[in-house]
């Protein structure tokens, strides 16, 4: 049907361009956090874009439902002020009718959302981990960064490496000092230095650690002559853990298939999140819908601000139910009750005012 096609299509045009304003919005904020990341030396600089390549599936599947959702009230309330609802209306053209022609782009970005959020965005977030476990990507020290003295706020630890090999991630002529947590008061400190340097990470236990070759460890107090010196030809240090901004959680790097044959509650609450974001495609599909009506008088942006106050309020809620079922304080099924909630809402504003005027007539 070509009324059809037309509605179709002027949604879709408008959904691509919200969502591709949105986008522009989100990985510029995302860029600038991970540039600062990469320039305190938290992050290397040749992994930016590949991580902001394997979030894209991430952001996209949170952004398309909304980019429906505005796109949607943009299309129609442009044919509510234009009056062609009003032709549309006297021609036949009811609240079913055009929920039917809306629910087809609405369908379409619902397959789009579901590959997103079943597949793709698992495997973004699995390759992005990856990259962040890499030693020579991710230094927990800062010893990466050949040729300064780096300090780090936290514990006071002072790194210098002179040379550093960026295929194997060595260090060379490697200078640390670290004031003694456990006396710090007494102003014992610690400083090693040493030939060599890597960082290595333990596979079971994915802890990191710097291992250090042919040198020197002092300890004792600035000022006093007692130090304790000891040579060694390898040694070790644990690296604290420093998470980067660009981490997810551990469950979002886990295949959809993986979280079907699992028990556990953030598995549970992962799976029934992922679901979420698929169905709730058509159902902020029909509150625009509903949302969408006004006239010359008010504008087509009148309803823009609560309608979308109502969007957040809707995800928002989806977001804390699935933190609730992951610490076991809520059961599964308070995810789907949100969804019927807001679908009830819809088809109330939506068909209740047509229901009530011809209850009226009679």
């Amino acid at each position: 049907m070509r009324l059809g096609r037309y509605l179709s299509t002027d949604v879709l045009g408008h959904t691509l361009a919200v969502s591709a304003v949105l986008l522009a919005i989100i990985l510029t904020g995302r860029f600038v956090k991970y540039l600062a990341e990469a320039a305190s030396g938290k992050l290397a600089a040749e992994i930016l874009l590949p991580v902001m390549f394997f979030r894209l599936p991430g952001f996209l599947e949170l952004l398309l439902p909304l980019g429906l959702f505005i796109g949607i009230l943009m299309a129609y309330g442009r044919l509510y002020v234009e009056s062609e609802m009003v032709v549309l209306s006297a021609c036949g053209i009811g609240p079913a009718k055009l929920a039917r022609f809306t629910l087809a782009p609405a369908l379409l970005v619902m397959l789009v959302v579901a590959g997103l959020a079943l597949f793709l965005t698992p495997q973004g977030a699995a390759r992005t981990e990856a990259l962040l476990s890499d030693p020579r990507a991710l230094q927990g020290l800062q010893l990466l960064a050949a040729g300064r003295f780096q300090s780090r706020d936290d514990d006071g630890t002072v790194s210098y490496a002179a040379s550093i090999d960026p295929e194997a991630g060595e260090l060379e002529q490697v200078f640390l000092y670290a004031p003694d947590r456990d006396a710090r008061d007494s102003g014992v400190a610690s400083v090693t230095v040493a030939r060599r340097g890597l960082v290595v990470r333990d596979a079971p236990s994915g802890t990191r650690f710097l291992e250090l070759s042919s040198g020197y460890r002092f300890t004792g107090q600035p000022g006093r002559a007692d130090f304790d010196v000891i040579s060694f030809d390898r040694f070790g240090q644990r690296l604290p853990d420093d998470p980067s901004v660009a981490r997810g959680e551990p469950v979002d790097a886990r295949p959809t298939l993986q979280l079907l044959d699992s028990g556990q509650l953030d598995d549970r609450a992962a799976l029934h999140w992922r679901l979420s974001l698929v169905l709730m495609v058509p159902v902020v599909a029909l509150l625009a819908l509903a949302l969408s009506k006004t006239n010359h008088r008010r504008g087509r942006y009148v309803k823009l601000a609560p309608a979308l106050l109502l969007h957040l309020a809707y995800l928002l809620l989806l977001s804390s139910s699935r933190t609730r079922i992951a610490e076991g304080d809520a059961p599964v099924g308070q995810m789907w009750a949100i969804h019927l909630l807001f679908f009830g809402l819809a088809l109330l504003l939506l068909f209740a005012p047509g229901a009530w005027q011809r209850l009226r007539k009679r």
